[in-house]
């Protein structure tokens, strides 16, 4: 039997990078998705490609009303939400705080946590009555820091922090909540994040140093614990930030 066999997964920010990496994974496992993004040629993209029984919403993740609709549409079309999943994020810009615009601050936490609140605020009931679970898309960066990006880094330890506090309050009604923080993965969001760097060119073997397996991976490896989190396979845990790293938080490395 898939692992997700019959549930409907509501995923923001699933059409491109480890978004769409998960969104696949979630077909594949027996789930119907609806990808709540922000631009319709990507969104209409990643639906065509994963089948006509799945569904694409353009939804600006940061508006209120947009993701209201976007969970009123999930449930007119399948009558249920087994599971969101947070995955919508920006990173930019890269730089340390002092230098960080109101502006620039202020979108990042929209978009990174602002996002949370509202699809918790919609989707609670739905949830509630699926026994459902809430999987966000954190980072490590959350847990250690990073350099010349603080804001970015400081939506991902609140997320961790909401990660742990919406367990407590949603596990009365049999709702798990849990996180999945990547280190390096080649998205297209890190493409961008690499070229803004003093000297993009030597980004990759950076990326590849950092983990001690021995390689930057791709959006499968974060997918693949993502589909275990959201299976009845995971029914017992709830509250983890689980890092998907290749081992990057587990001591100094020398960067050769």
């Amino acid at each position: 039997m898939q692992l997700l066999s019959g549930k409907v997964i509501f995923l923001t920010g699933g059409s491109t990078g480890i978004g769409f990496e998960c969104a696949k994974a979630y077909a594949n496992a027996g789930a119907k998705v609806v990808i709540a993004a922000f631009t319709q040629e990507p969104v209409a993209k990643a639906v065509k490609q994963l089948g006509l029984e799945h569904l694409g919403i353009v939804c600006d993740v940061s508006i209120a009303s947009d993701v209201k609709e976007a969970i009123r549409q999930t449930l007119a079309q399948y009558g249920k939400i087994d599971a969101i999943h947070n995955n919508a994020g920006i990173a930019s810009p890269s730089k340390p705080l002092h230098e960080t615009s109101d502006e620039e601050w202020e979108r990042l936490m929209d978009v990174n946590l602002k996002s949370v609140l509202f699809t918790a605020r919609f989707g609670f009931e739905a949830l509630k009555i699926s026994q459902g679970c809430i999987l966000n898309t954190s980072s490590l960066v959350g847990e250690i820091g990073q350099e010349n990006h603080a804001a970015y880094s400081a939506t991902k330890g609140a997320m961790n922090a909401l990660t742990k506090s919406m367990a407590l309050d949603y596990a009365p009604y049999k709702i798990r909540v849990n996180a999945v923080l990547p280190a390096g993965v080649w998205t297209p969001m890190l493409r961008k994040w690499s070229n803004e760097q003093p000297d993009p060119a030597s980004i990759e073997k950076y990326l590849d140093d950092i983990h001690p397996i021995g390689y930057c991976p791709e959006g499968d490896v974060i997918a693949d614990t993502c589909v275990f989190l959201l299976s009845e396979k995971a029914r017992f845990i709830t509250g983890t930030t689980l890092p998907v790293s290749g081992g990057a938080e587990l001591g100094y490395r020398a960067v050769r």
